[in-house]
């Protein structure tokens, strides 16, 4: 059995890095301090995430298997034979190998997570809830699995309260982690306004994944595209599986690039107010917000985003030219010079 500290090291790098190389960069940035916290929430939250979308396993089991994990976060202490049961269940059903590691290690990310402080740990399960009732969520709203059983959201609001659940929530955690071990943060920040601004940083970084994942979770039975901006277009949500659709869907994906772009202004507004010499938790918030950017230019170049065919996605080349930039210029006005630059290339 690993101490301590070799547990940790092993989930936070080895087993971490095989379920999200672009996170793990994040990670490996952020002041030793908060590292701990931030990565087995990730982890945690992952495995929720794949637990959701095992689709080798019925939508009822999925369901039972994330309340069950939900509920470890809700009470006094997690439950081993609970946890247990739902690696038996889930880790053979997963075909990608960095996610089946995972699940058979979640036992011990809860083992991590037990020699947190109780503040940390507080602040872990305050979270997981939120982020699991978000994956709920989807399997309330978007009851098939394919094109021929296609669902939009309603409305505007259920897409706000989604993207808080996903990722707005996180805004508030990671703000708290922050306040709570950096001494810089704690004499600067204006908590409460600051947790404001960083909900919307987080429901931006969402509603952009959204856009550039429109057809393919079109296919999966989701349109996340609320009816309120359908309907008043004349469009239904299986009028977005035709490409011919674009000229009218235009408008609509017009409105929902600039909603994400305001969000990410905020996102921005809240990395400048991180102390310079705070330069890791700078770059950390530095690189999802100016990777939504180059997401969403994507999204208002292509002439097409309905073509399942377009691949929507910036390059590992591109996310390395981010992070050298950034880096680079991160603590000076240059910083906010190629923002502003990437910014204005949206409109």
């Amino acid at each position: 059995m690993m101490n301590a500290k070799l547990l940790e090291r092993y989930l936070l790098r080895d087993v971490l890095k095989q379920v999200s190389r672009s996170f793990y960069l994040t990670l490996a940035v952020l002041p030793g301090s908060v590292t701990k916290q931030v990565g087995l929430a990730y982890l945690f939250a992952r495995a929720a995430d794949t637990i959701a979308d095992a689709g080798r396993l019925d939508r009822n089991t999925r369901a039972t298997l994330l309340r069950q994990l939900k509920l470890q976060f809700v009470q006094e202490s997690w439950n081993r034979e609970d946890i247990k049961a739902i690696q038996t269940a889930t880790a053979p059903q997963q075909g990608h190998a960095g996610e089946r590691t995972l699940l058979e290690h979640l036992d011990q990310c809860f083992q991590a997570y037990e020699a947190l402080a109780p503040d940390d740990q507080t602040e872990i399960r305050r979270v997981l809830p939120i982020l699991i009732s978000g994956m709920e969520m989807d399997m309330e709203r978007f009851p098939g699995e394919s094109e021929t059983e296609l669902v939009a959201l309603p409305s505007l609001d259920d897409l706000d309260v989604y993207t808080y659940k996903i990722a707005g929530c996180v805004g508030e955690f990671w703000t708290n982690v922050m306040y709570a071990h950096l001494p810089r943060i704690r004499r600067t920040w204006d908590r409460e306004a600051k947790i404001r601004t960083g909900i919307r940083f987080g429901k931006g970084l969402q509603l952009t994944n959204i856009l550039k994942d429109l057809s393919t979770d079109l296919r999966r039975g989701r349109c996340y595209i609320p009816l309120e901006l359908l309907t008043p277009a004349g469009l239904e949500p299986r009028d977005l599986l035709d490409q011919r659709t674009m000229a009218g869907f235009s408008p609509i994906l017009h409105t929902l690039v600039q909603t994400a772009l305001a969000h990410l202004d905020q996102g921005w507004l809240y990395t400048l107010s991180i102390p310079r010499r705070d330069v890791r938790l700078r770059l950390a918030c530095m690189w999802p917000i100016l990777i939504a950017l180059k997401t969403l230019h994507l999204l208002t170049t292509c002439d097409n985003v309905l073509d399942p065919a377009r691949k929507l996605k910036i390059s590992r080349f591109e996310v390395y030219r981010i992070i050298v930039t950034s880096t680079l210029t991160g603590t000076t006005s240059n910083g906010t010079a190629y923002w502003r630059h990437l910014r204005k290339a949206i409109g």
